[in-house]
């Protein structure tokens, strides 16, 4: 046992433990009906759909339906949880036994955390796993823990450059920054003869992580079990971020809600360049300046003083609870959900990246968002697969949005996050300097 686990949670994983052996055993219940006569397997699977309820949700459950017409004999009840409250509450349901469901949509980042409690099957070698060389190399990886695979990765995304192709004709710049040297002259140009300001920095800290990237640095250090947040590297990258704001090239965000500020000057025109990510798109095409929405640039993230661009590799994987009764079942509505077939349908639909490489077809690439977001996928990183992982930008956060916003220095804020996760998250890990 990692140290670092709770009383109540230890005592969590072994109330789970008799609940999962329950369902185990029923009979045998555990996959084989599934892979052999997929057709006579019955019962009700239990989905929790942590999508966006209004973009995104609409054909989630149309794909639901979907597959309630492959297998009639299968009922799918369906939950769409507010993804804010669904870590939180799916611990709560999974540790005391009761009221979990079969599958749930996770993100990447809470993947490990619940493999490591006991809460999700190990899906390695069964029928949920389809044509796991399919997949993306990172989203698999995003899927995985101590080698083997918690769950199925049904949606990717990373972040992207987007800018104004107007405003960056008329300041005369031709092609987008490659590198943050680049976005600093490229912001002082578009002021100069626009108005219009420079970039948009996010003060929540997963943004943060393309300023660690080009530095050859990240959060951790997973085989050195090293907390490298504060390392010299990881404080180069950020004070680049700390100088795109000091020289004006990134207006200071605001502390609260600072993202959904520059999100709406950057698509009224106001800001010429932001880090976002696919899931920014639709709201941005629905600003003035892009009611052409060929106006709308995307590149890769820039490089640091490395010469290394990449951004993080995000998403969500279907996972099966450990104590669901119908183990069958939930195989093959993961199995489904995950098929090319049905990712290329959501991805034409409401804009997601699939994370099967079969599922990137001329219909899908047609569209340039995800065209460009595609390409950006073969720089980005694979999140620390580490059960602590969806909880160390907590901490994070609280002393990005002061260093962004010129009220901490990037030491002071680096050194604090990462005594803080030394004391309550990662206990067994050291700190580089």
């Amino acid at each position: 046992m990692r140290r670092g686990i709770s009383v109540a949670a230890v005592v969590g994983v072994l109330a789970l433990t008799a609940t999962a052996c329950g369902g185990d055993g029923g009979g045998g219940n555990d996959g084989a009906k599934a892979a052999s006569d997929p057709g006579s397997v019955s019962g009700t699977v239990t989905w929790w759909d942590t999508s966006d309820a209004t973009n995104e949700a609409p054909a989630f459950k149309k794909l639901v339906s979907a597959f309630e017409q492959k297998y009639p004999k299968i009922k799918v009840e369906y939950v769409n949880v507010p993804f804010d409250q669904a870590q939180q509450k799916f611990k709560t349901a999974a540790a005391t036994g009761k009221g979990a469901p079969d599958v749930l949509r996770s993100d990447v980042g809470w993947t490990p955390g619940f493999a490591q409690l006991g809460y999700l099957k190990d899906l390695t070698g069964t029928p949920a796993l389809d044509k796991p060389d399919d997949f993306l190399e990172g989203p698999l990886k995003n899927a995985a823990y101590q080698g083997k695979t918690y769950g199925v990765p049904q949606v990717t995304d990373t972040l992207g450059l987007l800018y104004n192709k107007e405003l960056f004709a008329k300041a005369g710049i031709e092609k987008a920054p490659a590198t943050w040297q680049e976005v600093k002259d490229a912001a002082a140009k578009i002021k100069d003869k626009t108005g219009a300001e420079g970039i948009g920095l996010s003060p929540d800290s997963y943004y943060s992580l393309p300023f660690l990237y080009g530095e050859n640095s990240d959060m951790v250090d997973v085989a050195k079990k090293k907390i490298t947040i504060s390392s010299a590297a990881s404080r180069k990258g950020i004070e680049t971020a700390v100088d795109l704001v000091k020289s004006g090239a990134a207006p200071k965000p605001a502390g609260t809600d600072g993202y959904n500020a520059l999100k709406t000057d950057f698509k009224n025109g106001k800001l010429s360049m932001l880090i976002d990510g696919p899931w920014a798109t639709k709201e941005i095409f629905g600003g003035d300046a892009y009611k052409s929405k060929d106006n709308l640039g995307i590149a890769a993230v820039p490089a640091g003083s490395t010469g290394t661009a990449g951004a993080p590799v995000g998403g969500h994987n279907l996972v099966v609870y450990a104590g669901s009764k119908n183990f069958d079942a939930s195989y093959l509505f993961t199995r489904f959900m995950t098929d090319a077939a049905q990712q290329e349908q959501a991805s034409t639909g409401v804009g997601v990246l699939p994370t099967r490489k079969s599922a990137y077809t001329k219909e899908v690439l047609a569209d340039p968002v995800r065209s460009a977001y595609y390409q950006a996928l073969s720089k980005a990183h694979p999140r620390p697969a580490i059960p602590q992982g969806g909880d160390l930008f907590t901490e994070w956060l609280q002393h990005y949005t002061k260093i962004l916003t010129l009220k901490e220095e990037p030491k002071e804020g680096l050194d604090a996050t990462a005594k803080a996760w030394q004391s309550a998250l990662l206990k067994d890990y050291g700190i580089e300097e």
